[in-house]
C-alpha cells in the first residue's frame, strides 16, 4: 500500500512538473522540489498527461474528420496541456548548438529568452513533422489504435527524457536542472523499465509488432546519438536539452511509425 502510495505522489508531482494540468496542493507537503526519485513517475505521467489528447484523437476519428485535422487538433491539445515545455526545450537547444561556436556561447545563447532562426525552424519542423506523421498513422489505423500509439509515444519519449537526464552530469551548476537534483539510479531504472513496458504493451495492442519495433529502435537510436552530440558539444545536459530529448524521441518515434505501417 505504502508503494502504491509512494508511486500516486511522485506522480502527481510529475504532472505538475511536465504540464499545466492542476495538482491537489496535499501532494506537495513538505516537499522540497527535488526531482531525484519523481522521475521514476515521469513515464506514467506522461501516459495521464496525453490522456486528453488520445481522447480526442479517438473520437475526432471515429466521427471521420480528415486525418491532417485530426493530427492538427491534437498536437495542438498536447502542446498547451505541456505548456509548450518540450518544445521550448527543443527550440533553445537548436539555438544553442546551432549558433554557438563555443561551449561557453552556445550555454549563453540557450540561455537567452529570444528566439533565433534555428529555434524557429526546429519548432516548424518539429511540430510539422509530428503532424504529418500522425496524419499518416491516423489514417492507416482504427481511431482507437491511433490512440494508444499516441499513449505509446508519450510513456517512451518521458522515459528516454529521463536516460538522457542521468546519463549527463549538469553542463551548468545554476540551471534549472541542476537545481532539481540528480536523478537517483533506482528512480531511472523504474522509470526506463515502466515507460519500455508501458510503451510495448501499449504499442503491441494497437501496431504491427514491426512497426512498434522499428519506432522504439529508431527513437531510442535517435535520443542516444542526441545525447552523445550533446557531451560533445555541452559537457553536459541542460534543462532544454532534457526538453529537446523528449521532442526527438516524438518525433523519430512517429515518424518511424508513419513509414513502417
Amino acid at each position: 500500500m505504502q508503494v502504491l502510495d509512494n508511486l500516486i505522489t511522485e506522480t502527481a508531482r510529475a504532472i505538475s512538473f511536465l504540464s499545466r494540468l492542476p495538482v491537489p496542493n496535499r501532494f506537495f507537503a513538505s516537499y522540497d522540489g527535488s526531482l531525484r526519485r519523481t522521475v521514476a513517475a515521469f513515464p506514467l505521467a506522461g501516459l495521464v498527461i496525453a490522456l486528453p489528447a488520445a481522447l480526442i484523437l479517438g473520437l475526432l476519428s471515429v466521427a471521420g474528420v480528415e486525418p491532417v485535422l485530426v493530427a492538427l487538433v491534437t498536437i495542438s491539445l498536447q502542446i498547451v496541456l505541456t505548456g509548450a515545455l518540450h518544445e521550448d526545450g527543443l527550440s533553445d537547444t537548436a539555438d544553442g548548438l546551432g549558433g554557438g561556436r563555443s561551449r561557453e556561447k552556445a550555454l549563453a545563447i540557450m540561455k537567452d529568452s529570444r528566439i533565433g532562426t534555428y529555434g524557429a525552424l526546429a519548432l516548424i519542423l518539429g511540430v510539422a513533422l509530428r503532424v504529418a506523421s500522425l496524419a499518416i498513422v491516423v489514417e492507416a489505423l482504427p481511431g482507437w489504435a491511433a490512440a494508444l500509439a499516441l499513449l505509446a509515444t508519450a510513456t517512451f519519449s518521458r522515459a528516454l527524457l529521463v536516460w538522457h537526464w542521468s546519463s549527463l552530469p549538469p553542463a551548468r551548476t545554476d540551471g534549472v536542472a541542476a537545481a532539481a537534483g540528480t536523478p537517483d539510479p533506482d528512480a531511472v531504472r523504474t522509470a526506463l523499465v515502466l515507460g519500455t513496458v508501458l510503451a510495448a504493451v501499449l504499442g503491441l495492442l494497437a501496431l504491427p509488432f514491426h512497426g512498434w519495433f522499428a519506432a522504439g529502435l529508431i527513437a531510442a537510436a535517435t535520443v542516444s546519438a542526441f545525447t552523445r552530440h550533446v557531451e560533445k558539444r555541452l559537457g553536459g545536459h541542460t534543462g532544454d536539452t532534457i526538453g529537446a530529448s523528449q521532442q526527438l524521441c516524438e518525433i523519430a518515434f512517429l515518424l518511424t511509425l508513419a513509414i513502417a505501417i
